[in-house]
């Protein structure tokens, strides 16, 4: 009698992936989150300035340029509900870091960051560019000041 060499194969991971919100755009046509109205504001001003950064007004950027443009919005707006997913629940699973940030988060972000280099940010003038507070204050400033959830 000898020893049988079986190969083990392993089980696939039967449960139900982590959920954190990010893909639910992706389901819905890549709308912005309606629940998230914060969320809704902080992406419509982050649009409005890249326009800025480039155009100045979005009818001077090349139809490539308005693709990757939206991409960037739709890869920010993940990103932003990962963010979310993690601020309430934390980034530790079973003392581990959660597999959904250190696979998908880190992948969007990258590709983020490529797709921006891609439109030629950071290439002109610090003196020129706006911060992100710069650009959420604009836009509190076209609407009224109000600005619900971040930063009232």
């Amino acid at each position: 009698m000898g020893y049988e060499m079986t190969k083990t194969k392993r089980k696939k991971h039967t449960g139900r992936p982590p959920r954190h919100g990010g893909f639910s755009l992706m389901i819905r046509r890549g709308e912005l989150p309606e629940r998230r109205g914060y969320i809704r504001k902080h992406l419509t001003a982050c649009r409005e300035g890249l326009i800025r950064n480039l155009g100045p007004l979005e009818s001077d950027l090349t139809a490539a340029e308005i693709i990757i443009l939206d991409r960037c919005i739709s890869k920010l707006a993940v990103v932003r509900m990962i963010e979310e997913h993690f601020a309430a629940r934390g980034i530790l699973m079973k003392g581990q870091l959660a597999p959904v940030l250190s696979a998908d988060y880190l992948r969007y972000r990258e590709s983020l960051r490529r797709d921006l280099l891609t439109l030629g940010i950071g290439r002109r003038a610090a003196d020129k560019l706006l911060t992100p507070m710069d650009i959420v204050r604009e836009y509190a400033a076209k609407n009224g000041g109000e600005m619900d959830g971040e930063g009232s």
